[in-house]
């Protein structure tokens, strides 16, 4: 299941530079996953300060 980002995000940008295929980008409000890009590493919320990034 592909990794979302909750709305605990605090725009901090950790995961956006671990991603290892780049499928995270800055929001309105929070970081965004597009998940159809996304293979499910769980680099993202292995860096994350809030543990915003969850899996569906």
């Amino acid at each position: 299941m592909a990794y979302h980002i909750t709305e605990d995000c605090i725009s901090c940008g950790a995961c956006e530079s671990e991603c290892p295929v780049s499928c995270i980008s800055a929001g309105d409000n929070s970081y965004v996953i597009d998940e159809d890009a996304c293979i499910e590493c769980g680099a993202c919320a292995n860096v994350c300060p809030v543990d915003a990034p969850k899996q569906k």
